[in-house]
């Protein structure tokens, strides 16, 4: 592996970094003496009970009753119960400042739009708070939001949170389909939702879409409306559900003092979704103790945020570096919420953000550091960047050549981590450090508290060589199970059908003998593209409704450092493959999807393969087009199928 090292934190950044302040906690209060992280590391996982309990302390967590211990175990590590006996709410954690230091910045692509205080915060969230709970809303209730990165996402999230009522999202470019297979699962009582958003210079109405999703999910009785655009003419309601504009609710004077309900630490307080390579999205039920304590710790140690700094993450509120991203606001932070292209009005425009507003922390993807690469955008030599000190990248492999373009190009003197987790636990297994040094091509870290290894064919961890992300014991990030999942059969089937109690994560990496961590790909069979986490469900359930389309298979192709997403489609007789076929897919696919789950490229072939029980077999042909081997391909009913997708030469076009 690549041993070569791009940054060294001084001896001063590592002695002023919350990790080290976390180590000598630990030393003086329980008596160690480690020294360097590994030490640390291991601790951390071969007593996680210590380990989470100690940081619990360290967190300064507010909670209304301490918890009686660190965790409950049971017979399986899913089923582990986190601080029994504590009441905390998750808003109040969020909301703990509450001074006339700004809390939240907001910007698209016209320049800064708001500027919003911890104290105004707190009010805008009060008012929020007070709207829903006259509307009925109780602890357990959903309360979805359609909506840009916006501040009013925000405010509405911690005042769901603040009843215990569960707070769910999706952004706008979302299709009709998309949003109801999500909402319709989890029964929202409200919706909170734009007339449209801004995206690459234009302006994109949603208000029909919006009419039509409500029609399909009955169990969304209020409408909460916020004019982004040009603002609501009329709306149409039929009689099913109350619609109010959001400027009505913060006109409200004479609204009730915040409370916050004092719940278990385990109390679900966020669904977000998953899909599978089958079927609707996953909805993945996240605990607010979880949550909160598993991103402090990845703020305060991992990244170092404090009160002084500016975080931003180009995301969107179907993302769960949305929920991430928010949570900063636990650390006192400053957090940017930013909506529309990141390469408008101009390639450079996020750096100009960064230099107007002296962010310190920049969360992108690594799709967006190669993409300015080779448009030739050259940070350093346009701006002077003097408050950035970390670049967090996420959603896909952080290339080797990209390592070098940010310590040339960006700055020299930052830390560069390329962080890896997932919405299945809504936070991170591999992070970045600021006492460790950079290596090209590897996450810094193992995150402490998480037992990952690599797991080779025969279950056996191992070090230097590739093999399997998994976690051997449990961590308060892991999710509570799915909505509407009798006997969490799907469940367990989707992360512990592998292996036997140990939770499976689906990654390929090798785990260097300095701890840091390389990644080699999905090893699944989802999607991955530009660092979009999608599945193939999505498209099959628009394919399906194609009269010319008699069978489908997608599949990511790796290419240039991402994954495209390949169509493979086998078309009724009489059929006409052609360019205007063609373009009739990617269409109803934009409209029915999003424009990420658009193919790269659609190839007609002349059979699918399946196995003897019915299902597609999407791994085998995703090996094939990506060069691997394919394992077991005697299980498959049609395996001479298989040899359609060798060789393509389509795939080089």
């Amino acid at each position: 592996m690549n041993e070569e090292i791009l940054w060294q934190p001084s001896e001063q950044q590592i002695a002023h970094s919350q990790m080290d302040q976390f180590r000598e906690h630990i030393n003086k209060k329980l008596g160690y003496h480690f020294i360097d992280y590994a030490q640390m590391y291991q601790w951390s996982v071969d007593n996680i009970n210590e380990f989470w309990g100690e940081f619990f302390k360290f967190a300064d967590i507010i909670y209304s009753i301490p918890p009686v211990k660190t965790a409950e175990f049971s017979d399986h590590i899913s089923k582990t119960s986190w601080f029994p006996g504590c009441k905390l709410n998750f808003a109040e954690n969020l909301l703990r400042y509450r001074d006339d230091k700004t809390a939240i910045i907001f910007a698209n692509e016209s320049g800064i739009k708001d500027s919003i205080s911890y104290h105004d915060l707190y009010t805008m969230v009060a008012k929020a708070a007070d709207y829903l709970i006259k509307l009925g809303v109780v602890a357990g209730d959903r309360v979805a939001g359609y909506l840009p990165n916006m501040p009013q996402a925000i405010v509405f999230m911690l005042a769901a949170t603040s009843i215990g009522a569960i707070w769910t999202s999706t952004s706008p470019d979302f299709g009709k389909n998309g949003v109801v297979d999500r909402f319709l699962q989890v029964e929202p009582k409200v919706l909170i939702t734009v007339d449209g958003y801004f995206y690459n210079g234009k302006t994109i109405d949603i208000t029909e879409k919006v009419s039509a999703i409500l029609e399909d999910i009955p169990s969304i009785k209020h409408l909460v409306l916020i004019s982004y655009l040009n603002g609501f003419a009329s709306w149409p309601h039929k009689g099913k559900y109350t619609a109010i504009n959001y400027e009505e609710i913060m006109a409200n004077n004479s609204y009730k003092p915040l409370t916050f309900a004092q719940l278990p630490f385990d109390h679900p307080g966020f669904i977000l979704y998953s899909s599978g390579t089958t079927g609707l999205p996953k909805t993945i039920i996240h605990r607010t103790g979880g949550v909160l304590i598993t991103h402090l710790k990845e703020h305060r140690l991992h990244t170092d945020l404090s009160r002084t700094d500016v975080l931003f993450y180009f995301t969107t509120t179907g993302w769960m570096m949305w929920n991430w991203l928010v949570s900063g606001l636990a650390s006192g932070a400053t957090i940017v919420c930013y909506d529309g292209s990141p390469s408008a009005p101009k390639g450079d425009s996020l750096w100009a953000l960064t230099d107007k507003i002296g962010i310190s922390i920049f969360g992108t993807s690594a799709k967006y550091l190669a993409s300015i690469e080779q448009d030739g955008i050259r940070p350093k030599e346009l701006y002077k960047l003097e408050k950035l000190r970390a670049i967090l990248s996420t959603g896909s492999i952080l290339a080797d050549h990209s390592f070098d373009f940010v310590y040339k190009h960006i700055k020299s003197d930052l830390l560069l981590s390329s962080i890896s987790g997932g919405t299945d636990i809504v936070s991170c297994f591999v992070l970045g450090n600021p006492m460790l040094p950079v290596y090209r091509g590897e996450a810094q870290c193992r995150g402490l508290g998480c037992a990952v290894e690599a797991y080779d064919e025969n279950d056996k961890a191992v070090i230097g060589s590739e093999g399997e992300l998994v976690c051997t014991k449990p961590t308060p990030s892991m999710p509570l199970g799915f909505w509407h999942d009798e006997d969490n059969q799907k469940f367990m089937a989707a992360y512990f059908s592998v292996y036997d109690n140990i939770w499976y994560h689906g990654d390929y990496i090798i785990i260097s003998k300095n701890g840091g961590v390389r990644f080699l790909g999905r090893s699944d069979a989802t999607l991955n593209p530009q660092g979009v986490r999608i599945g193939t469900g999505e498209i099959y359930q628009v394919l399906e409704k194609m009269d010319e389309i008699e069978d489908s298979l997608v599949v990511g192709h790796m290419k240039n450092d991402d994954e495209q997403v390949i169509l493979f489609v086998q078309v009724k007789d009489g059929v006409a493959f052609d360019e205007d076929f063609v373009v009739k897919i990617k269409t109803a696919i934009k409209t029915g999807c999003t424009p990420r789950h658009v193919p790269a490229k659609i190839i007609k072939v002349a059979d699918i393969p399946y196995t003897i029980n019915g299902k597609k077999v999407e791994l085998a042909v995703k090996n094939i087009i990506n060069g691997k081997p394919v394992k077991n391909s005697n299980v498959l009913r049609n395996s001479e199928s298989l040899a359609l997708y060798r060789n393509l030469s389509e795939l080089n076009e």
